[in-house]
């Protein structure tokens, strides 16, 4: 389990966590002695943005812009890289508009859409069929499906997201949702991607791994840092692995939650949610030239 030292809790706000790995230490010292070489991933909700039972009212962390903003010039990228559409992310994030992002670009749909700071230019893809063939059947499985009331769903535009948080017995619903889910994604060539009370119904060949994987690469990046805290960052967490043993140090930082836990395991350094999120993002401004 990761080192939880959370900097908004520390007698000095600017105190970086130390990493429990040697690895994480590597990856901590390799972002600080090379600025300029390193991307900062991170996820949107959860990490950058309390969990909230209604997505659409979901927000940045009000330290979350600032932080960015003081952090960005000195790196190489800030890659914010998420589930949701990228405008989506940029406009709950409050990104559009916000000074000091120039380096800063939102990976939306899981890398799908690229939404770029620098220019305000978004790149999107045709949507998969099977998208649409989901988002017409679903009401009619959902009615059928026992899951009760409370369950709802989230249109993503590429994706199509079942949501159980708000149902009498959360964990109950999404349980009875899990198998005909699968069902109905395979048969219109999707898969099933679990989150915190919440499946996604997507296209395959799309993860946080391979979006930052590419990032990485096309940067001929010299490190790596990624913060999630739901089970779709898994494969970003399996990419920093990756990454590092090509030879690319990366650090693994966890936004802790009692939700989901798998993370903790994995990660270098575990902070308390997006607030410690935020008071690393701001302490690694803090210590860089």
């Amino acid at each position: 389990m990761g080192s939880h030292q959370d900097s908004t809790r520390d007698d000095s706000p600017h105190t970086l966590p130390t990493p429990a790995t040697a690895a994480g230490r590597e990856g901590l010292d390799a972002l600080l002695a090379g600025p300029g070489r390193a991307v900062v991933a991170l996820d949107f909700d959860g990490t950058l943005a309390p969990i909230v039972p209604d997505p659409d009212r979901a927000r940045a962390h009000p330290g979350a812009v600032p932080a960015l903003a003081a952090l960005a010039p000195k790196v190489a990228s800030i890659a914010v890289i998420t589930g949701r559409p990228a405008e989506v992310a940029v406009h709950h994030g409050g990104f559009a508009d916000a000074p000091g992002l120039d380096h800063l670009v939102v990976l939306g749909h899981y890398g799908a859409e690229r939404w770029d700071a620098a220019t305000r230019t978004l790149t999107t893809p045709e949507p998969h069929p099977g998208v649409a063939a989901v988002r017409a059947e679903l009401p009619g499985l959902l009615d059928l499906s026992g899951a009760g009331p409370g369950t709802w769903t989230e249109d993503k535009g590429h994706a199509v997201a079942v949501h159980t948080r708000r149902a009498p017995a959360p964990q109950a619903a999404l349980d009875a949702l899990r198998a005909p889910l699968t069902d109905l994604a395979a048969r219109h060539g999707l898969i099933v991607e679990p989150g915190r009370l919440v499946l996604e119904l997507r296209p395959p060949g799309m993860d946080k791994g391979a979006a930052l994987r590419s990032h990485v690469h096309a940067l001929g990046a010299g490190s790596v840092l990624f913060a999630g805290d739901d089970l779709g960052d898994l494969p970003a967490f399996a990419a920093v692995d990756a990454l590092r043993a090509e030879g690319t140090p990366g650090l693994l930082v966890c936004s802790g939650s009692d939700e989901v836990t798998e993370l903790r395991k994995r990660a270098d350094v575990e902070v308390a949610g997006p607030a410690g999120v935020v008071g690393l993002l701001a302490a690694l401004a803090h210590r860089l030239p």
